[in-house]
């Protein structure tokens, strides 16, 4: 083992023990300016033979990507202000035409949920649901290590589609099923995930550096569930990487899928919520894509078109007309 190796495997032994330090002490790390201090402790211990790139990265490339998204929190917080009624019914609706009644987050409910019994199932979707809140920031702190050109693209791509929601959410706020539950709209439906804390003895979710309790919580964004679409962005992402790969191809797979039953189950949002995710994804992801390639292209320098009197030059030694 090299010396750079050694200080690298000190500093991830020392981030773990951090980690669990801090766990133990504020509860798990969810609020977003609590997972970003994470990341960067982690982004440290794996650049600590380089720890001027990490300053560097830490002021010009993850300030301001983490800076946007602190203000899209923010500004979510207070989209629900805006004077605009919440749709309540459409998800109802939508779900009902493809599935017909009682729609899949009521009837999943009625079969799988039992309040006074928790099963394996429901560890699950609790685990797989926390995963929203730091996967990101974990991808994007490799990427930056290891594949600097990818995280570039990677970051695009993520606010593109955080932007997307945003204006989503500012011009057609939704409530999501538990809600409508407890408007009388639909039969009634747990909130499974806040249910779950009170079942894992000894963790709580850590409260923000920067906020308050759920100041800047907005429960009528459900359309469209970025829950749903951030997994189909990181499988769009690493599909072909992926080639070769079919353990890694089938995690990108059915972490959507995981994901899509956990809100579905949760009553946290609809299939026509986790739809309309998959297809902003696919869309940003396009989007992002044809614009690098149409860069890619006009960097190229266009041939000259040869003239007419070329055919006539002489050719010379190293030299071709």
């Amino acid at each position: 083992m090299t010396r750079s190796q050694r200080i690298t495997l000190i500093g991830i032994v020392v981030f773990i023990g951090v980690t669990v330090g801090m766990v133990a002490a504020e509860g798990l790390i969810l609020s977003r300016d609590w997972v970003f201090v994470w990341a960067m402790l982690g982004l440290l211990a794996l650049s600590l033979t380089d720890v001027k790139r990490w300053v560097r990265g830490i002021l010009f490339d993850w300030l301001p990507f983490v800076g946007i998204l602190f203000a899209y929190d923010i500004a979510r917080g207070v989209a629900d202000n805006l004077g605009i009624a919440p749709h309540t019914t459409t998800g109802i609706d939508v779900d009902g035409a493809l599935f017909g009644h009682p729609i899949p987050s009521v009837w999943l409910q009625q079969h799988l949920y039992d309040y006074s019994h928790v099963h394996w199932y429901d560890y699950g979707v609790f685990v797989v649901y926390l995963t929203h809140f730091f996967a990101t920031f974990v991808i994007a702190v490799f990427l930056w290590r290891f594949a600097y050109p990818q995280f570039r693209r990677f970051r695009t791509m993520i606010l593109a589609l955080t932007a997307a929601g945003f204006a989503t959410y500012v011009l057609f706020p939704a409530t999501p099923p538990w809600l409508a539950s407890q408007e009388g709209h639909l039969p009634y439906l747990y909130r499974i995930i806040g249910y779950m804390w009170n079942h894992t003895d000894g963790m709580y979710p850590a409260a923000g550096l920067f906020q308050n309790g759920n100041e800047y919580v907005n429960e009528v964004a459900a359309v469209p569930s970025l829950h749903a679409a951030f997994p189909v962005m990181f499988l769009l992402f690493f599909w072909t990487p992926a080639r070769g790969k079919p353990w890694l191809r089938a995690i990108l797979v059915a972490y959507p899928l995981a994901m899509a039953f956990t809100l579905v189950y949760a009553g946290e949002h609809y299939v026509f919520d986790v739809l309309l995710g998959w297809i902003y994804a696919v869309v940003v992801y396009s989007a992002v894509t044809a614009i690098e390639r149409a860069r890619a292209r006009r960097r190229v320098p266009a041939r000259k078109p040869a003239l007419a009197t070329d055919s006539a030059l002489p050719e010379t030694a190293g030299f071709s007309a």
